[in-house]
């Protein structure tokens, strides 16, 4: 069995004490939830403050992003080291945002996945393919490419610490979201791409996420699927109240 992880990806948005009173109502609201792991990804300013205040809590805190480095002169750049230092435990790796604004390639984001984990953090993977590669019948090309290249020289002991978010990235911030049967596709597709690669126990065990406009409304039926094992929520995720009822969702 696949615990359910739901995460909350902050985004560019919340300063510090709109940061901590989020988590702050989210501690209660979802204090009882014990079989669903449970993450918030606030803003880089904000990281302390919020594991401050979720001190206790069954919601652990994870960075939106980091470098390959410990430290060093990568101006505007954060170290694994830095988010563990604030507080976290999980980072994300690899948002199409990442992909698609600051031009992060596989490769890069191999290199950083690797450093994260050999720096002791955990890691939400994200993949997943755009519109146009979707309606040009390469969706599956593009997964084929960012698993094989995204995860290449991880260990099976690698893989107790790594999540994988499947997010396509029509479905991002535009209220459309996949439909159940859609996001159950992709996400058998990819679970046996790394069956293929790195053998039944990786794949069996392996968690895989949706991401793309989940909601309160849509996030029970997405997870019902059999390989759909929680969610990376954006933009309900800023609101205590929707973001606990996705999490609840998946009870």
């Amino acid at each position: 069995m696949r615990t359910p992880l739901v995460a909350g990806n902050w985004k560019m948005n919340l300063l510090i004490d709109d940061s901590v009173k989020t988590a702050s109502e989210l501690k209660s609201l979802v204090a009882d939830v014990s079989t669903v792991e449970i993450v918030v990804c606030p803003v880089f300013t904000a990281l302390r403050a919020v594991s401050d205040a979720l001190k206790g809590a069954n919601v652990a805190v994870g960075g939106q992003n980091c470098y390959l480095k410990e430290s060093g002169a990568f101006t505007g750049e954060i170290s694994p080291q830095m988010l563990a230092d604030a507080g976290c435990t999980w980072t994300i790796i690899g948002h199409s945002e990442r992909r698609q604004y600051f031009g992060e390639t596989d490769s890069l984001l191999n290199d950083k996945l690797r450093f994260a984990l050999a720096s002791g953090l955990k890691v939400m993977f994200c993949i997943g393919e755009t519109l146009e590669e979707r309606e040009s019948g390469r969706m599956n090309d593009v997964l084929v490419r960012q698993v094989t290249e995204g995860l290449q020289g991880l260990t099976e002991a690698d893989f107790a610490r790594i999540a994988v978010a499947y997010e396509p990235v029509w479905a991002i911030g535009t209220g459309v979201t996949a439909s159940p049967e859609q996001a159950e596709e992709a996400h058998a597709f990819v679970r046996e791409l790394v069956r293929d690669q790195f053998g039944a126990t990786v794949a069996d065990g392996l968690r895989i996420q949706y991401g793309g406009s989940v909601k309160p409304d849509n996030a029970a039926e997405l997870m019902a699927k059999p390989n759909v094992d929680g969610a990376l929520v954006g933009g309900a995720a800023l609101k205590a109240d929707s973001f606990a009822a996705i999490v609840r969702a998946a009870v």
